[in-house]
Order: C-alpha cells, then structure tokens, then sequence
C-alpha cells in the first residue's frame, strides 16, 4: 500500500513539472506587446480603462495598485453557427523611465459546441492590429503632457 501511495505522488509531482514546462512554453511562445506612455501608471490604467469601452471590451478585473488589467471581448458566433469566440486581453503596468510600461497579451477563446458543451480552447494572438487600436486608445485618452500654453 506504501508503495501505490509513493507511486502516485511521484506520478503527480512528475505531472506538475509537465504543466510548468507546458505554462512556460505557452508563455514564451507569446510575449507582450509592449508601449511605454509619457504619464504616471494611475492616469495610465485610466486611460487604458476608458480605452476598453471605446474597443468594444469588458472590464473583468485588476486595478491601478494591482498593476494589472483584465477585459474580454464581446462573444461572437464562430463559422456557420457552431463555435463562440471571445477575445481576452490581459494587461500589466509598470513604472518605466519615461512613463508607464504597459505589456499587452491578447488570446483568443474559442468554445466548440460540436462536441462538449462548455470546453474552451485559448490560443495567445501574436500579429493582430487588435494591440496597435488599442494601445491608439490608451494615447487618445491620456491626458495632454505638459502645462498648457496660453495666449
């Protein structure tokens, strides 16, 4: 009996390894795009708030202390009917000479009804125009730098 339990802890500590590797490769296969703003990261997370509306996105969560935003895309129905997609956009903020750092990944969820109801598939979005608007918005709705000269 010692030995089924050692068996199985040792095939579920190898599993683990298995999930890290696969987590980092997927990661690595996707790094963030990345824009660096001239204003603080509070008005930056503003901004990039205020963008969401203006791209057709959803606020999940996150916050300016966070340093981390969380949004999706509305659900549009897939080919002919059959699959859902859904885009998510997961952002970080950071400090950076200059302004704020903001490191966009865009992935794309897509449900397959054929099959089994409720199982999704995410792959991450390398070359989209997705991050150029929405970084665009993020600028648009900054605040002007600078004091404002008059006269």
């Amino acid at each position: 009996m010692h030995k089924h339990l050692l068996l199985v802890a040792a095939l579920l500590l190898s599993g683990c390894g298995t999930v890290d590797s696969l987590r980092q490769r997927v990661t690595e296969d996707a790094p963030p795009h990345v824009r660096v703003f001239p204003a603080d990261p509070r008005a930056t997370f503003a901004a990039a708030r205020a963008a969401l509306d203006s791209i057709g996105y959803t606020f999940v969560r996150g916050g300016p202390a966070q340093g981390r935003m969380e949004a999706l895309s509305a659900i549009l129905p897939g080919e002919a009917g059959e699959n859902a997609r859904q885009i998510s956009l997961s952002a970080q903020f950071r400090a950076a000479e200059g302004g704020t750092e903001v490191g966009v990944v865009l992935k794309e969820i897509v449900e397959d009804d054929s099959a089994r109801l409720g199982v999704a598939t995410t792959a991450p979005l390398r070359d989209t125009p997705l991050y150029e608007v929405f970084f665009r918005a993020i600028q648009a709705n900054l605040p002007p730098a600078g004091p404002s000269s008059g006269g």
